[in-house]
């Protein structure tokens, strides 16, 4: 990479916003000056479309977004879907089915409608369920399973959240990409061969940036391939073990406004 990145990812939750889920100030002063400048700036999420509004309600300006990690593409200004690689509902039905046969008690959600809604069983725990008109419970596995979805959510209780997600991704391995972004044991199942990393390419490719020339930042395991894929990949300091190990370099931590911070350094904003 050069001096300066020709475009900025950033993952939001441990990342870009403190523990409290707001955008600092300084933050949201230095991406927008960034962006002022003519720099791209993409936020790259686990998040679904519709948790993108208490974000953008603290920039100055909505940022085009990456969600369900990397299967849907969204425009905030048109409010419009570029590209959305769900699972279909035959993949979907092998997943459950080799998920339930190696995890007892296993309980599952769908992201569907480019993630404007989700579905989930009606035992499945619902641990931030910020917008419940975006909800909704189902009473079988078919209907629970009968659309496409962008991301596949499962949980069984409390787990180790690393030990689930390799249990997990060894079951469906050749059929879907399995990862996690939480500390409490859900683990989050695309299409096959969808990451971060392919949503930012495909991006990227779309406003002629090589991956060279994009600098991101991220924190958990949902973000390695972004950061490995990317000209120069940061965590912040308090990123999971396995972000660190493949970042080039670390920032100070979100609560400390750690991306800010490193931008401030490269693009001379402060």
């Amino acid at each position: 990479m050069g001096e300066t990145p020709r475009l900025i990812a950033t993952d939001i939750d441990g990342t870009l916003v403190r523990d409290d889920r707001t955008v600092s100030p300084h933050t949201a002063d230095v991406l927008a000056r960034i962006s002022a400048r003519g720099t791209p700036v993409v936020l790259v999420t686990g998040r679904p479309v519709r948790w993108l509004k208490m974000v953008y309600d603290q920039l100055a300006e909505p940022l085009p977004a990456i969600c369900a990690n990397g299967a849907v593409v969204y425009d905030p200004v048109a409010d419009e879907v570029l590209r959305a690689d769900p699972l279909a509902p035959q993949h979907l039905a092998e997943v459950a089915r080799r998920l339930r046969a190696e995890v007892p008690g296993i309980s599952f959600a769908v992201e569907i409608l480019d993630s404007r809604e989700m579905r989930h069983e009606v035992h499945y725990p619902l641990r931030w369920d910020v917008d419940p008109d975006g909800m909704r419970p189902v009473e079988t596995p078919e209907e629970l399973l009968s659309a496409p979805a962008v991301k596949l959510l499962a949980r069984a209780g409390e787990q180790d959240p690393d030990a689930f997600v390799a249990l997990v991704a060894g079951a469906v391995a050749g059929l879907a990409e399995a990862t996690h972004s939480s500390s409490s044991g859900l683990v989050e199942i695309s299409a096959a061969g969808v990451t971060k990393a392919a949503g930012l390419a495909w991006y990227c490719d779309r406003l002629g940036v090589a991956a060279a020339d994009v600098l991101a930042f991220g924190d958990m395991p949902n973000d390695v391939p972004m950061l490995s894929w990317a000209g120069r990949g940061v965590a912040v300091a308090n990123a999971h073990r396995a972000v660190l190990a493949v970042a080039d370099e670390v920032t100070t931590a979100n609560s400390e406004d750690g991306v800010a911070a490193y931008l401030e350094k490269v693009f001379g904003v402060g």
